[in-house]
């Protein structure tokens, strides 16, 4: 994590004419995280106590208190975004990242957001979910003037309620959000909440989406249904890191879905409750256990659940599309068709022709393991390995690593999970048994030969 001092006084110049009185001292130096690792925990260093988030391959945004006021300082500008290990997108976002660093605040506090556009074009920032001043709410021409680019503008409310929020433009929305512009906001209770549970580990990413062409860099902004890379927190498998924890915590994961349509997200080996969305804490009574939940566009979900069974856990999105990467369209199922001679031939025409899906698609793992050649700046359809071999995923798919021997407050990678004896799946020993059908006579519909047709013509009716 680095400061940008030199921006830093750039800012300060240009805050006189956009922010006013407001910032009468200089703005608080704008904190800049370029990497792609998860970071520990911010633990506040002055203001209302709270139990802090880790934001999935992310960061929370560090602030300033001025005479009581918890000042930030977002910088909207283009960024360069690793969306897994051999491939990079050209983004826009905040702080060097994309998506930006989560803010956390404590309900009650008044907040102060500096925002300084770096972009090519105006922007503004809404806190979606927010209860705040009509002209804080941050749409462009609306509510308030647009941030010019070179500007810094200033937000200022308190957080009245505590919950799951996010923060992104409205201004050229279909391009900014289409490019990475979006980040994490938490409002924590300021005492004992009656439907707000202490938890042990809380963690929180956003879902979102690109369409960038094998090769290049950039995504698509016109894209509206034919994403390619679906992501965490702009980052597919195998560069999302996974979510370690104690047996037997408490865990609460926070979910914001800024893509173009639903994510049904699945947890593997446990059950989960909802327990909060964007308009606040679920009602104990409205609670049911659930093993998925539908994340809807422009929603927040919040599962809690108690990490008692030890193992490393499948947390994905459900849509089998969206746990690929570099996924095409229009291309012809070929399962069962034979390729026999057929690519001897064309490979004399296209040197680096290769068959692909006569025996389905897992056939795209093994061209990953054997390093087979790819586009620069192209990832894998599916990629990454387990102790077993190839998981045959991407997109928006990680493990809940559930450990025994998991200090508290311990987020580092604990490996792959040591079995017990007797307790892996594994080929069954002899001959397979021989199934038993049942006799030709038991069946009602007769030999599956049979074929029974009646006709039966229309019947009229009276004044018809």
């Amino acid at each position: 994590m680095t400061s940008r001092r030199d921006f830093f006084q750039m800012a300060s110049g240009l805050a006189a004419a956009s922010v006013g009185s407001v910032a009468l001292a200089a703005l608080p130096e704008p904190v800049i995280e370029d990497g792609a690792t998860t970071r520990p925990p911010l633990n506040p260093p002055n203001g209302r106590p709270y139990h802090p988030v880790v934001t999935l391959n992310g960061w929370t945004l560090p602030w300033r208190m001025k005479s009581g006021v918890k000042e930030f300082h977002l910088v909207a500008e283009p960024v360069v975004r690793e969306i897994a290990p051999g491939m990079k997108a050209h983004l826009w976002g905040y702080n060097g990242q994309s998506p930006g660093p989560t803010i956390e605040v404590v309900e009650g506090d008044r907040v102060r957001v500096f925002v300084t556009n770096r972009l090519p074009e105006h922007t503004t920032v809404h806190w979606h979910g927010q209860r705040l001043p009509n002209g804080m709410d941050g749409i462009g021409g609306l509510t308030q003037p647009h941030i010019p680019p070179g500007k810094t503008f200033v937000y200022e409310f308190t957080a009245r309620r505590p919950g799951t929020f996010m923060y992104h433009p409205h201004a050229d929305e279909m391009v900014q959000m289409a490019m990475g512009m979006m980040g994490f906001w938490v409002t924590h209770p300021r005492a004992q909440h009656p439907l707000i549970a202490p938890v042990d580990r809380d963690f929180c990413f956003l879902l979102n989406a690109y369409d960038i062409d094998p090769g290049s860099a950039t995504p698509s902004v016109n894209t509206m249904l034919d994403f390619n890379l679906w992501t965490w927190n702009s980052r597919a498998f195998p560069g999302i890191d996974s979510l370690n924890v104690r047996l037997n915590d408490r865990v609460r994961i926070r979910i914001g879905n800024l893509t173009m349509t639903n994510h049904p997200i699945h947890l593997h080996g446990h059950e989960f409750e909802v327990t909060g969305t964007d308009g606040g804490p679920v009602p104990k009574t409205a609670r049911w256990p659930e093993v998925t939940t539908d994340v809807a566009v422009g929603q927040m979900r919040q599962i809690e659940f108690i990490a008692n069974e030890p193992g490393d856990w499948s947390f994905h999105c459900h849509k089998s599309h969206h746990t690929m990467n570099a996924m095409g369209h229009g291309v012809p199922t070929m399962i069962g068709v034979d390729h026999t001679g057929l690519a001897q031939k064309i490979s004399k025409l296209i040197p680096d022709y290769m068959v692909m899906g006569e025996r389905g698609m897992a056939d795209m793992a093994e061209m990953a393991e054997m390093n087979m050649p790819l586009p620069d700046n192209t990832l894998p359809m599916m990629a990454g390995q387990g102790q077993f071999g190839a998981i045959e995923m991407g997109g928006m798919f990680t493990t809940l690593k559930v450990r025994a021997d998991q200090k508290p407050g311990d987020y580092s990678d604990p490996g792959w999970y040591a079995h017990p004896a007797g307790s892996i799946a594994h080929e069954a020993a002899g001959p397979p048994p021989i199934p038993e059908r049942a006799p030709e006579s038991a069946s009602p519909l007769g030999k599956p030969d049979d074929t029974n047709v009646r006709v039966r013509k229309p019947t009229g009716h009276a004044g018809h």
